[in-house]
């Protein structure tokens, strides 16, 4: 698999500041919760509906176990993925931007987890209730082998190559150099521009 080439720095080959990648590392980790955050809703609202359907009461006790351990699951990636925004809440304005990046960063991946568990306990769940066993087996097999590959396998095969290559896992900056003035305005426009604070 070809790579692009990388460097650890902006676009002139300066240094990115710590404090803008921070805040851009901040913003792509915002982005990529909110898209977790509507598979957990889902997943969630589908769970909570179950115990209301006709066919609940026929369920049998390894079923009902399945569901309430999903259940309890899904409530915690919920948790974890919503939990940046409310450490943000509490840390705001108070110059803690690289711990923020770093916690919310760890729950993203704890939240992934648990989504990803989520997921195939509900798959696994309803292909008990509508298949024989051999059929369940194989099939939760297979979905659970095809998350691990796409969630996990595949990223630790790049990072690898990266790794080999020499490579810094460092991402770049695309929009160019910080302001470099003291006063904050840039050397071409001459506008001032203020970082909005943690």
């Amino acid at each position: 698999m070809a790579m692009c080439g990388r460097s650890d720095g902006l676009r002139d080959g300066s240094p990115e500041p710590e404090a803008r990648r921070l805040d851009r590392n901040w913003n792509e980790l915002l982005q990529e919760i909110r898209v977790a955050q509507a598979g957990v809703q889902i997943l969630f609202a589908f769970l909570l509906t179950l115990p209301f359907t006709q066919r609940w009461s026929r369920v049998t006790d390894f079923q009902r176990t399945l569901y309430l351990v999903t259940l309890l699951v899904v409530a915690a990636a919920s948790a974890l993925l919503i939990g940046p925004v409310a450490y943000h809440r509490m840390v705001f304005r108070r110059g803690a931007r690289a711990q923020l990046v770093a916690a919310a960063n760890t729950m993203a991946l704890a939240g992934l987890v648990m989504l990803g568990a989520g997921i195939n306990g509900a798959v696994l769940l309803v292909v008990d209730v509508l298949m024989g066993s051999l059929a369940t087996v194989l099939i939760c097999s297979a979905t659970v082998a095809f998350f691990v590959a796409l969630w996990w396998v595949l990223p630790q095969l790049t990072r690898r190559e990266l790794a080999t290559s020499g490579e810094d896992a460092q991402d770049l900056e695309p929009f160019g150099p910080e302001p470099s003035g003291s006063d904050g305005r840039t050397p071409t426009d001459g506008r001032t521009t203020t970082r909005p604070p943690v």
